[in-house]
């Protein structure tokens, strides 16, 4: 069926796909916000992915980042370059963009049981997200790109890591900060 038979089926539908749009906006703003370095450029797009991924869970976290990268594959202008198209996703920052997909899994998948409620886990998890974007970066740059493993990590990974902890840091205070206040306006 195309089609939900029940109106709370079809409210559901439309909430992911508003969620979806919501993330997709955010995450092509964080991408605007970036130090250009050698190959790939340093954004808040991280932690818009974890943040995503947390707040959104595992499923809708990861099909909202696949909507993101879909839409910049279409061409439009999401990602941190001036323009969207394949390049992105086939250039240097192909890697990290699929481990933004996996970040987005691995920590939704941790909200999903209950870390998204305490900053020390949440930081973890979310430093697990970074490791997979960086792990996915440093892999495409050292063997998909053919840079070798040491060229690519010092350019791939080694530039990034105080960012991920000030961004782990950030998001995991700033998330639970966010779902205290909202559950308090619901009361």
């Amino acid at each position: 069926m195309l089609w939900p038979q029940r109106a709370g089926q079809s409210a559901a539908i439309w909430r992911a796909i508003a969620l979806i749009a919501v993330g997709a906006v955010l995450l092509t703003a964080s991408a605007k916000f970036n130090l250009p370095l050698p190959l790939v450029p340093m954004t808040l797009q991280t932690l818009v992915v974890l943040l995503i991924g947390a707040a959104y869970g595992a499923r809708l976290g990861g099909a909202t980042v696949l909507a993101y990268l879909a839409a910049g594959a279409l061409g439009l202008p999401v990602f941190a370059g001036p323009a969207g198209g394949l390049a992105p996703l086939t250039g240097p920052t192909a890697g990290y963009l699929a481990g933004f997909v996996a970040a987005a899994v691995v920590v939704g998948w941790f909200a999903e049981r209950g870390w998204d409620r305490s900053v020390p886990r949440l930081f973890v998890a979310m430093a697990l997200g970074h490791i997979a974007i960086l792990a996915l970066g440093f892999g495409w740059l050292a063997y998909g790109l053919h840079l070798g493993a040491a060229k690519a990590w010092s350019v791939g990974v080694v530039p990034f890591l105080a960012g991920a902890l000030v961004k782990n840091a950030l998001g995991a205070a700033m998330l639970p900060t966010v779902r205290r206040l909202a559950d308090g306006r619901r009361g």
